[in-house]
């Protein structure tokens, strides 16, 4: 599970660094369960305030690492953690046909008030039984943003001996903290 951390250029930065769409309260996350192919939900389309479900400005994509760690601008380095969470043959099984299904067909539109990368994620996660199952409205309320997501995993990793890394970020940046 790969997370990106929000940030916005340090004052004397500003002119040279990129803002990010959400700032601190941005970031992004994924889901890597084969080498090098990070699944994660996007935008795509006109920008929706309030989800549209007859009308989806959402796609699931595959990117490779660099270009996960590449899709919020290119900064050097990006603060980040990612979590190591052990599943089954029958946990994998399941998500490679979460995904295929996905990929395909996204079940839901991309909004402010809807579903967003770490809500998607959560989604995920819950059908998999690795996180506590919830309506799709109670996960986009639970799950508003990376960082709600993240504080749930740092708890069950220390429950379940989860491994897990993180590097700090460029020091160009102000980032959003755990």
């Amino acid at each position: 599970m790969h997370f990106l951390y929000g940030s916005k250029p340090k004052k004397q930065f500003q002119p040279t660094e990129t803002k990010w769409f959400g700032g601190k309260w941005g970031g992004h996350v994924g889901i890597e369960s084969d080498s090098n192919q990070i699944v994660n939900f996007l935008p795509r389309g006109k920008f929706h305030w309030v989800e549209k479900p007859g009308n989806k400005h959402s796609v699931f994509a595959i990117h490779s690492y660099e270009n996960f760690y590449n899709i919020l601008g290119t900064v050097e380095p990006a603060k980040n953690t990612i979590f190591y969470i052990p599943i089954s043959r029958s946990q994998k099984q399941q998500f490679d046909s979460i995904t295929a299904s996905y990929l395909n067909h996204t079940p839901y539109d991309y909004a402010l008030m809807g579903m967003r990368c770490g809500a998607a994620a959560y989604d995920i996660l819950s059908q998999l039984g690795i996180v506590k199952g919830h309506s799709r409205r109670a996960t986009f309320m639970k799950i508003f943003y990376p960082k709600k997501l993240r504080k749930r995993l740092f708890n069950k990793a220390r429950i379940n001996g989860w491994k897990f890394t993180q590097e700090k970020g460029s020091e160009r940046r102000k980032w959003e903290m755990d």
